[in-house]
């Protein structure tokens, strides 16, 4: 079995140069990554392994079937790897720093325009509702077609979506993805697993072990640390820790747990809710930042960190805790039946999503729809880049605010 070993660091002179061209092209990265989790995996191989070969292809094959498998952001998480691969932990870090801060300054700066202006009802926040239903349509139509495309996993998904409709609690979407893993399990399990290659990473077990442990301790115990607070940072965090911890699928996913965290408790209304998330599509970088907006809409700058380290945090420990043993659970037919029953679920959570909030908020009139159907066709059958959607829904939904 082929091994991929990084190539040795010198220390100072060598591991400090070595973090400083990690810093410097993960920041490219975070600047000119525009397309969502599947573009940002395809920024990275040729970033990262065409042009630099700080890892082969088989090797990084297997770190992006890791962070697919994984609960929270794929895109993040790979890039999250690859740091600490090529600059161990503190690589990490800076990997991830490089790759996220310039969507979390964009967005940001984007909630405090919305604030100070008090455009919440401006033609061209409408337009953004409307880039909102058409990119998740999208997304729900790819991920369709690659996760739930026989009659087993189509029904999986439906089944999710009813349930997520009907049954809107807290805990709804995790009972759903822990029953669909189960399902899958039994339905898959005699499934051929095919033959993965080694992943080395310079992570010893032990801290692996200690990471998953921090992770699933703050799960269980930062909810009943922040029970009956309504108001500081640590109800905060605890939402979006718990979301960042949750969502499987990618960056998209993340939109029904986050609308249930955020508008309910009154941090922000629906309208600046979806205003945001419309607006996440046209920044480069991972949809995860979109929390970073919601934090400054509720607490400023302070407020944006809160969130941002709360909803990436779960993605940092995962990932670290998991790299150590993924060699083993990858030969693993129940592993992989179960992730096939839960991508299947994540379809149908998404689907859910598409009708509520994003429809019921943002298609109000047959322009709305008309609107939608040509931004969608601009994304689907037209192939255009994200921005360039988000200015036609812009500019769409300014005309339809002066007619």
């Amino acid at each position: 079995m082929d091994t991929y070993q990084p190539a040795p660091l010198n220390a100072p002179k060598g591991r400090a140069k070595t973090l400083l061209e990690v810093l410097a092209v993960s920041t490219k990265l975070g600047v000119t990554s525009f397309g969502g989790p599947i573009a940002h995996l395809g920024y990275f191989h040729h970033e990262y392994i065409q042009k630099r070969k700080w890892m082969d292809d088989r090797s990084y094959a297997d770190l992006v079937a890791l962070c697919q498998f994984l609960p929270g952001p794929a895109s993040s998480q790979v890039g999250i790897g690859i740091g600490v691969i090529r600059g161990g932990l503190l690589g990490g870090l800076i990997a991830w720093l490089g790759f996220t801060l310039p969507s979390v300054v964009a967005l940001v700066l984007f909630a405090f325009l919305l604030q100070g202006f008090d455009i919440g009802s401006a033609g061209w926040i409408h337009g953004l509702k409307i880039v909102a239903v058409a990119i998740v349509a999208q997304a729900v139509l790819g991920m369709g077609q690659k996760l739930a495309p026989d009659k087993k996993r189509a029904t999986i998904a439906v089944i999710a979506a009813s349930i997520t409709l009907l049954w809107q609690t807290a805990f709804s979407q995790v009972l759903l993805i822990i029953a669909a893993g189960l399902i899958g399990l039994w339905a898959y399990r005699r499934a051929a697993v095919p033959e993965a290659p080694n992943l080395a990473v310079p992570i010893s077990r032990t801290f692996a072990v200690l990471c998953l442990i921090l992770f699933f301790g703050l799960l269980m115990i930062l909810p009943l640390l922040s029970r009956g607070m309504t108001a500081g940072w640590l109800p905060m965090f605890d939402s979006f820790y718990r979301s960042g911890s949750l969502v499987f699928g990618g960056g998209h996913v993340v939109l029904p747990l986050l609308e249930r965290e955020a508008v309910p408790a009154g941090w922000i209304s629906k309208e600046d809710f979806l205003a945001g998330y419309g607006a996440a599509q046209a920044v480069p970088g991972p949809l995860f930042t979109f929390a970073a907006y919601l934090g400054a809409m509720t607490k400023g700058v302070f407020g944006a960190i809160v969130a941002t380290v709360g909803i990436f945090l779960p993605a940092f420990l995962l990932i670290i805790g998991a790299l150590p043993f993924w060699n083993s659970l990858r030969k693993s037919s129940h592993v992989q039946g179960a992730l096939v029953g839960i991508n299947a679920a994540v379809v149908g959570i998404l689907l859910a999503a598409l009708y509520n909030p994003l429809w019921t908020t943002a298609i109000m009139a047959p322009a709305d729809f008309a609107l939608a159907l040509i931004l969608f066709t601009m994304l689907v059958f037209w192939k255009l880049p994200p921005w360039v959607v988000v200015i036609a829904g812009i500019a769409g939904g300014t005309l339809m605010g002066l007619l």
